[in-house]
C-alpha cells in the first residue's frame, strides 16, 4: 500500500448455492452446465507462503525478487487458461532506471453483446523490499500487503477458468510500482484508454488476508458513496452483506491511496478497492513481521468465493447497472 496509509464486476439461473467447508472452503456455484471448483485453503497458503517468502526479497519493483514473483504469476495464467491480454503477459515500462511490468491476463466473454466491455479485476503483487532491522531481519515480505490481493487476483482467474460463464471479458491485472506512487496501474490505465478498451468496472483487492473485527459485512470498499456498487453487489450475492462501508475510509481519503484510484481518474466509471484491514486487526503494515504466518488463509478462501457470485452476475446483467452516483 501507497503511503502515509496505503497506496491501499444475464440472466444469472446457475447460482444456487455457495457454502463454506470449514476444512476446505469449498465455495460451489452449480446449475445443470457448471461447477465452480472449491477454494482450498491449502492452496491460498501455499500462495501466500511463496510470493512473501525470504527468497522474494520483498518484491520491491526493479529486482529479482518482483521478476521471480512474475513468472510465479505468469505460469499461473497459464495453467489456468488466462490469456495474455497483450502480446505476451508482460505490459512494460520504465520508473527512472527501473525495468517494471504489469501482469496482464483475460478471460473473453462469451456473450457476442457484452464481450467488448470489460471488468477489470486487479491487486498490486509489488512491496517495498526492506524495512526497520528487528532482530535482524530486514526483508518486508508484504504478506497482506500485496501477496493477499495477488493471491485473491490470482485465485479469482482460476475460478472464472473453471466457470467459463462470464458474458462480458474479465481482465485480470497485477500491478508494479503501486510503493512507488501507482506507477503502474497509472501506466496501465493511460495505456487501455488510448487503444479504446471500454471498462465497466474495476475492482481492485488490496490487504484482503485478516478478517474484519465486529463488523457485519465481510470486507469495506472504498469510494463506498461514488458508485452503487457495494449496494448492487450485495443484491447480486443473494442479498448477503458482502461489501460494507468502514467510516475511516472516507476520512483517510483511502479510495485515491491504490491501484482503483487511476482506472476511475481516465474512465470515469466504478473502480473502487475492496479491503479487510480496519486499522485495528493487523499491526504490520510496512513492517518486517508482515509475513504469511500472521494471515488467515480460511477467511480469504471465504472471502475469495463469496466475491464470486457478485462478480459473475456484474459479467453478465444485460444492462450497466452498477453506475456512478452524482
Amino acid at each position: 500500500m501507497r503511503k502515509p496509509i496505503f497506496s491501499i464486476a444475464i440472466n444469472l439461473l446457475l447460482v444456487t448455492a455457495f457454502s463454506l467447508n470449514a476444512c476446505s472452503a469449498q465455495s460451489p456455484v452449480s446449475n445443470s452446465k457448471t461447477l465452480v471448483p472449491e477454494v482450498s485453503v491449502s492452496e491460498i497458503q501455499a500462495k501466500l507462503n511463496y510470493l512473501s517468502s525470504d527468497d522474494l526479497l520483498g518484491r520491491e519493483t526493479g529486482t529479482e525478487g518482483i521478476e521471480n514473483a512474475a513468472v510465479y504469476i505468469e505460469d499461473h495464467f497459464k495453467e489456468n487458461g488466462i490469456k495474455p491480454f497483450f502480446k505476451t503477459y508482460r505490459d512494460s515500462f520504465m520508473i527512472g532506471d527501473r525495468k517494471a511490468y504489469n501482469i496482464v491476463g483475460v478471460l473473453k466473454g462469451g456473450n457476442e453483446e457484452l464481450k467488448n466491455e470489460v471488468i477489470l479485476i486487479g491487486a498490486h503483487y509489488d512491496h517495498i523490499g526492506s524495512g526497520k532491522e528487528i532482530q535482524g531481519d530486514t526483508i518486508a515480505n508484504g504478506a497482506n500487503d500485496n501477496a493477499s490481493g495477488t493471491v485473491g487476483v490470482m485465485e479469482l482467474a482460476r475460478q472464472f477458468s473453471k466457470i467459463n460463464s462470464n458474458g462480458r471479458s474479465i481482465i485480470f491485472a497485477l500491478f508494479s510500482g503501486e510503493e512507488m506512487g501507482l506507477k503502474g496501474s497509472k501506466h496501465l490505465a493511460k495505456k487501455m484508454k488510448s487503444t479504446g478498451v471500454y471498462i465497466y468496472a474495476m475492482i481492485n483487492l488490496e490487504m484482503i488476508g485478516v478478517p474484519m473485527k465486529a463488523k457485519d459485512y465481510q470486507a469495506y470498499i472504498t469510494g463506498y458513496d461514488i458508485s452503487n456498487l457495494a449496494e448492487k453487489f450485495n443484491e447480486y450475492s443473494d442479498g448477503n452483506k458482502i461489501l460494507g462501508f468502514l467510516p475511516q475510509a472516507g476520512q483517510l481519503n483511502l479510495f485515491k491511496r491504490s491501484d482503483n484510484y487511476p482506472f476511475y481518474e481516465e474512465f470515469n466509471v466504478p473502480a473502487q478497492t475492496i479491503c479487510t484491514f480496519d486499522f485495528s486487526n493487523y499491526p504490520y503494515y510496512h513492517h518486517v513481521d508482515d509475513e504469511a504466518e500472521y494471515l488467515d488463509a480460511e477467511h480469504m478462501a471465504d472471502l475469495i468465493g463469496k466475491l464470486i457470485p457478485g462478480i459473475l452476475k456484474m459479467t453478465n446483467t444485460n444492462e450497466k447497472e452498477i453506475k456512478l452516483l452524482d
